[in-house]
């Protein structure tokens, strides 16, 4: 009754179309789900990941859950997650990810999973790092570690939406940081992100990652800009 109650003042509705969700539905109504356009990049061996960033950074295995196009329904859930407080959306791609990453051979030695981390100022102000949830649900189903405080942001970025790959580079350099070397030697780490575009945030991580005596990584994003 009670549920009822909370649905008739307060529905719940899809996370991408906006509609409302039926009783059987949660985050995403079930036509947003068939139509949410998934890569399977770690099914078919897709280097498309990999490739933005050749030359700059190698990675043991690379992938993306799902096509980033400008006003899709992968926008409005990835805006839903990190500007509207919406991080159930992090555990759906987590799980979702988490579960087809278990039969992808690249990503079946996953030691540690590591997101990519947000400055302190604005972790307080926004109250949690959008990659969180996804990194945690990945790390339950590939029965790895995880740790959100080892690699740091030292620096707080502005937005890099209309910057293109150099001034990414130049605003992300050195902003990283980690604060045990020691933890991470000899480790297979998969790191995680929201959006994958030129990759200069991912390659700024993996530069202070690779100072690791015997480390390896693996990247794995929710989306990536086509």
């Amino acid at each position: 009754m009670v549920k009822n109650l909370l649905n008739l003042f307060f529905p719940k509705v899809c996370l991408a179309c906006k509609y409302m969700l039926t009783d059987n539905e949660d985050i995403v109504c079930t036509k947003c789900r068939h139509e949410l356009p998934a890569t399977n990049f770690h099914f078919d061996l897709d280097k498309k990941v990999a490739d933005i960033l050749y030359g700059r950074v190698q990675f043991v295995d690379s992938t993306a859950l799902l096509h980033f196009y400008k006003k899709g329904i992968v926008q409005e859930l990835m805006h839903n997650l990190k500007y509207r407080g919406h991080e159930e959306i992090g555990v759906f791609l987590g799980k979702w990810l988490g579960s087809e990453l278990t039969d992808a051979s690249g990503f079946n030695d996953i030691d540690v999973v590591i997101p990519v981390p947000i400055h302190k100022s604005r972790l307080r102000k926004r109250g949690y790092n959008q990659v969180s949830k996804f990194g945690e649900e990945i790390a339950n189903k590939l029965n790895a570690e995880f740790n959100e405080t080892i690699l740091i942001r030292s620096f707080a970025t502005k937005t890099q939406v209309f910057q293109d790959r150099i001034g990414r580079s130049i605003d992300n350099e050195a902003k990283f940081s980690i604060n045990d070397f020691e933890y991470l030697k000899n480790k297979h780490i998969l790191l995680v992100d929201d959006i994958i575009t030129t990759g200069a945030t991912i390659e700024s991580c993996a530069t202070v990652l690779n100072q690791i005596e015997g480390v390896k990584l693996s990247l794995a994003t929710m989306a990536i800009t086509d």
